[in-house]
C-alpha cells in the first residue's frame, strides 16, 4: 500500500486556499464510514480553512456558476476536495452528507478543541474564525500521533466577561443554547442590517484571532445564507 502523501495533499489543498486540518488513525472497534476501497476507513484527514483564505478561489468559481446555484459554497467545497481525493487515493466526504458524519468529534480528537459558548470549536489562534469544508477518508493510517486535548488552554476558559454572551442585541446566545428564531428574525428585519452587512455579532465580539475574522463580503455571503437570501 503506498504511503499517503502529506506535503502533496497539503499543496494540492493549499492552491485553492484550504487546509489539512489534522486528522486520526480509526480504532479497531469504531463504527466508521467506508473509505476508498469500500472496507471501512483507517483514517481521516479533516479539511478547512482559517480566516477568508479560500474566499478569492470560491468567487472566482462562483463567477463561472449558474446564477442561483444552491449552496455554492458546500458545491465549490465537494468539487475541489473531491478532485483532491482522486488524486490522492482518498474518499471526499462532506459535513452535509446523509447519514450525517461526526465531523464536530473528529475536529475534536484531530486538533484538540472544544467549543466556545457560541458552539463554534475554539481555535487558540484562529479564534471561532475557522471551518472545516470537508474530510478525506483513506485506507491507510496517517501516523500524525495524538493531540494534545485543549482542556487544560482554552482560550475561553481565560476570557474575562465573555463578550461574545452580550454583544447579540437580541441574546440570541446564552445558558439556554442557540436562540434560532430570535437570531432569524433579528438578521431578515431592518434593524438587523449590521449582523446581515457585517457578520455575527457576538462573533464578532470574541477577542481571539481578529487577524482571521472573515472580510465583510464573506461575512454577507454567510449571513445571507443564514437568512435565506443566498
Amino acid at each position: 500500500m503506498d504511503a499517503i502523501d502529506h506535503h502533496g495533499i497539503a499543496a494540492a489543498l493549499a492552491f485553492h486556499g484550504l487546509i489539512a486540518r489534522g486528522g486520526i488513525d480509526f480504532g479497531k472497534d469504531e463504527a466508521v464510514p467506508p473509505g476508498p476501497s469500500g472496507a471501512p476507513a483507517r483514517a481521516v484527514l479533516l479539511v478547512g480553512h482559517a480566516g477568508s483564505s479560500i474566499w478569492p478561489a470560491f468567487a472566482a468559481w462562483r463567477a463561472t456558476q449558474p446564477a442561483g446555484l444552491p449552496d455554492p459554497l458546500d458545491a465549490w467545497s465537494r468539487v475541489v476536495i473531491g478532485g483532491v481525493a482522486a488524486r490522492f487515493g482518498a474518499r471526499a466526504v462532506s459535513p452535509s452528507d446523509r447519514p450525517w458524519l461526526p465531523f464536530q468529534a473528529w475536529a475534536m480528537r484531530a486538533e484538540g478543541l472544544r467549543p466556545s459558548p457560541l458552539g463554534i470549536l475554539m481555535h487558540p489562534v484562529f479564534g471561532p474564525w475557522h471551518a472545516y469544508r470537508g474530510a478525506l477518508l483513506f485506507d491507510a493510517p496517517l501516523g500524525l500521533g495524538q493531540v494534545e486535548p485543549q482542556s487544560k488552554h482554552h482560550p475561553c476558559d481565560a476570557c474575562i466577561g465573555k463578550p461574545c454572551l452580550k454583544a447579540c442585541p437580541v441574546g440570541a446566545h446564552g445558558e439556554a443554547g442557540f436562540a434560532y428564531e430570535a437570531c432569524l428574525g433579528h438578521v431578515r428585519s431592518p434593524v438587523g442590517k449590521s449582523c446581515a452587512s457585517g457578520g455575527c455579532l457576538d462573533r464578532r465580539a470574541c477577542p481571539v484571532g481578529h487577524a482571521y475574522r472573515y472580510a465583510p463580503e464573506q461575512q454577507a455571503f454567510h449571513m445571507a445564507a443564514f437568512a435565506g437570501r443566498s
